[in-house]
């Protein structure tokens, strides 16, 4: 494992269930409950046996009850998609918020931000060395 690359994400929520299904339709990641345990472990790429990414830069991560007295998201993720005009149609149509419409950067792709609906911040990301 490499030092000081992002190597998990954690989505916290007050209804993890609830959450685990809107990220699930939006991105179509596998999200499975780990027992005794109110967590969802999310795999948003593919892993070998040991649990391992088969995907360079790839990350995994996890839906967590939010903790006690914490009310401010301080991260956001951005997940790629193929679409960005489609990402921003089956996020609001699933409950999200939109928060920053189609924006490029310049050279490498165009980007939209949203709130999800616990109210954390999420983007997607549409590589475009076009967009301007």
């Amino acid at each position: 494992m490499h030092t000081n690359t992002v190597s998990h994400f954690e989505i916290y929520a007050n209804d993890p269930g609830k959450l685990a299904e809107f990220y699930s339709k939006m991105f179509d990641w596998t999200i499975q409950p780990m027992p005794d345990m109110d967590y969802r472990l999310v795999r948003s790429a593919e892993t070998d046996e040991r649990g391992m990414l088969k995907t360079p830069g790839a990350i995994n991560g996890g839906i967590a009850r939010r903790p006690d007295g914490y009310t401010v998201n301080g991260a956001v993720n951005y997940t790629m998609v193929d679409s960005i005009e489609d990402a921003v149609a089956r996020a609001t149509s699933l409950g999200a918020t939109l928060t920053k419409g189609k924006s490029p950067v310049p050279g490498m792709g165009w980007f939209a931000m949203f709130m999800d609906p616990e109210g954390n911040h999420f983007a997607v990301f549409e590589a475009d060395d076009q967009a301007k």
